[in-house]
């Protein structure tokens, strides 16, 4: 199965390019509010520990999509004894329980 996109590189960007660059103004907007109303805050939530850390592995070449999906996945293969609401958080707490 061959892999490629049918598209060319400058087709994806022409494409592309305004909707993903008006998505990173959006989330340069959200921290800019976020570091006005508490710029600690972000340090201490695993959501946005987790966001930063995705917005890091962006820069890191091929396999982008699989390192950030699974820095927001929830590792365990084992069930839930009972519904929670981590699902509604957006990440997984891998701080949880480590002091953080």
């Amino acid at each position: 199965m061959d892999s490629r996109s049918p598209l060319t590189a400058k087709e994806i960007v022409d494409e592309y390019f305004i909707e993903n660059r008006t998505r990173l103004l959006e989330i340069a907007a959200f921290l800019d509010r976020l570091d006005r109303a508490d710029s600690g805050f972000a340090g201490k939530d695993f959501r946005m520990r987790a966001l930063a850390e995705a917005l890091a592995a962006m820069s890191q070449g091929s396999g982008r999509l699989e390192r950030v999906q699974m820095l927001f996945s929830d590792p365990t293969t084992e069930p839930l004894g009972a519904l929670d609401r981590k699902s509604a958080f957006g990440a997984y707490d891998r701080w949880k329980g480590n002091g953080a």
